[in-house]
């Protein structure tokens, strides 16, 4: 059967919800888009939906979606973002894009499970794991007594370091969990000392200490029991501010860590290539291809591959489809000590990756440094510019331009143009506001959003420019920032967010608990759901 885009009359297929889960229990590459903003995908899904607000897929389809012959299948909740999102993928190249039948709601009338929450996949993987391995485990009042008694102990933290430094375990330390078992040796050398790992709930803290476990260290090893959660439901007080990480490791605990990793990998099928396989990969054009460097983002900006992007191995393992948009695609992981890519793969494979490869070796394939490369499916617009110097003189005339910021919520809070508006861009070609101004002024952090909007604003006889730079440049030029977001300077709900209940300072009680409550019943969602293809190692 064939529909018809709304907005382009492009003839499109549909694929129904069964045919939709035949492909994810086939084993075969598939990428279900849920074109939501964050907040309302995080309300129900299904289990596979990869998040890509229809406003940000110029900036982020690249990345998620890397070969444009791969089959997508594109969904809302029957809120029309379908058919804009079947033109912008056709224009970028992408030849095989079909819409869910029914969008979410025929989901959920065949019987399709809904998940809720953000990063569903690993953190429903994290609660199989603990199921199954029966992950050693403390509850809070027990970790709080023996840290209170000076018991012989270490706590650490698996989450990113900046999660680490708002808040954390009094005593604790960062060590993300792509970095555990290169680093616990030395963090702990006594077998003796007991090793308690945390996050800010449940998952990162069973798949660290499962990590540990795996690999071999003789210490005891427990999770700290829903992270910081339960520590702050037990009344007891968090640090803010921390700072303490973990060293370098030492080359023979290096290659102990190795020699377990070497083993893991090989149980679970991971497999290591040579450099003239890796470009054997990234020539067949068959396959949603993925190179991956799981390092630190320190490590990823003093060098890396070329064509390697930065996805430190816990955050990988906890947030896949932040990066591979593709189910079943194939994955290609690197590091500098062979333990971390294969500590990642090992997992990944258990995740149901059918493909996961690790590149020991690069000698021969170019590198480079800085941070990582922008990666678009399609060239940048070049719009019209106005420079900061000159925008800066023209909001103190008395016909002042209109300054639309195409930031993320969080990014415009923390710091704006005096005068800049807020709009998801999403939402920008549906603004009264944006329509009745004779001159725009269009701005994103790097300028790339704003100039990605700009041409699709480029048939309304507005004079619209991209302020050159963006609010970084900007800011660089010396001009003042204006903090938060007030409701005059919101055109948009900030929807584009989802309010995690374990991050930040100021959460509920009762959201804290809920949302414990929700990861104890994601083992029997996955048992409903029968499309996951996770195999837990035993």
């Amino acid at each position: 059967m064939n529909a018809f885009s709304s907005s382009s009359r492009i003839p499109v297929k549909e694929k129904s919800s069964e045919d939709v889960r035949h492909l994810l229990r086939d084993g075969r590459e598939i990428a279900l888009l849920d074109l939501r903003e964050e907040d309302p995908f995080a309300a129900g899904h299904p289990l596979f939906a990869v998040n890509l607000p229809v406003g940000r897929i110029e900036e982020r389809v690249a990345g998620l979606l890397p070969r444009k012959t791969v089959p997508v299948v594109l969904y809302d909740n029957g809120e029309g973002r379908t058919g804009r999102a079947v033109t912008v993928l056709h224009r970028l190249g992408y030849t095989d894009v079909s819409l869910l039948k029914d969008d979410l709601a025929g989901w959920k009338d065949s019987g399709g499970e809904i998940f809720i929450d953000v990063n569903v996949p690993s953190k429903a993987f994290g609660e199989l794991v603990e199921h199954i391995r029966h992950t050693p485990s403390l509850p809070a009042e027990e970790l709080k007594a023996r840290l209170d008694r000076g018991d012989d102990l270490v706590v650490l933290d698996a989450r990113r370091f900046s999660e680490y430094n708002t808040m954390s375990i009094p005593g604790g330390r960062s060590v993300p969990g792509g970095e555990l078992a290169l680093r616990v040796r030395d963090i702990a050398p006594s077998p003796e000392t007991t090793v308690v790992v945390n996050c800010a709930g449940r998952t990162r803290s069973i798949i660290g200490t499962q990590s540990l476990v795996n690999a071999g260290i003789p210490n005891p090893v427990f999770a700290l029991r829903n992270g910081t959660i339960g520590w702050t439901l037990a009344g007891f007080t968090l640090d803010h501010d921390a700072e303490r990480r973990a060293g370098e490791p030492g080359p023979d605990n290096v290659a102990e860590a190795r020699r377990h990793a070497v083993g893991l990998a090989e149980r679970t099928g991971v497999r290591t290539i040579t450099a003239d396989e890796l470009r054997a990969l990234e020539e067949d054009t068959a396959r949603s291809f993925y190179r991956l460097d799981v390092r630190s983002p320190e490590e990823y900006e003093a060098g890396h591959l070329k064509g390697f992007r930065s996805a430190p191995g816990g955050q990988l393992v906890q947030a896949t489809d932040e990066w591979v948009g593709v189910r079943h695609g194939t994955i290609v992981l690197t590091d500098t000590d062979g333990v971390r890519a294969r500590m990642t793969g090992h997992w990944l494979r258990q995740l149901g990756w059918r493909e996961v490869f690790v590149l020991d070796d690069w000698a021969g394939l170019p590198s480079e440094s800085g941070p990582e490369p922008y990666l678009f499916a399609g060239p940048v617009p070049e719009p019209a510019t106005i420079s900061p110097d000159d925008l800066a003189a023209d909001l103190n005339t008395d016909s002042p331009p209109f300054v639309v910021d195409l930031a993320p919520s969080p990014v415009f809070r923390k710091g704006h143009i005096p005068g800049a508006v807020f709009v998801l861009p999403s939402d920008l070609e549906n603004s009264p506001r944006v329509a009745a101004a004779k001159t725009l002024v269009l701005t994103s952090p790097d300028d790339h959003a704003a100039c990605f909007a700009a041409a699709r604003l480029s048939e309304t006889g507005q004079q619209v420019y991209v302020l050159d730079g963006g609010t970084d440049g900007w800011e660089r030029a010396g001009h003042p920032l204006r903090k938060g977001l007030s409701g005059e300077e919101a055109l948009s709900a900030p929807t584009d967010v989802y309010k995690r209940p374990y991050e930040g300072t100021d959460n509920a009680r009762a959201a804290m608990q809920a949302y414990l409550d929700w990861e104890f019943g994601l083992v029997a969602q996955l048992e409903r759901d029968g499309t996951h293809g996770f195999n837990v190692l035993s």
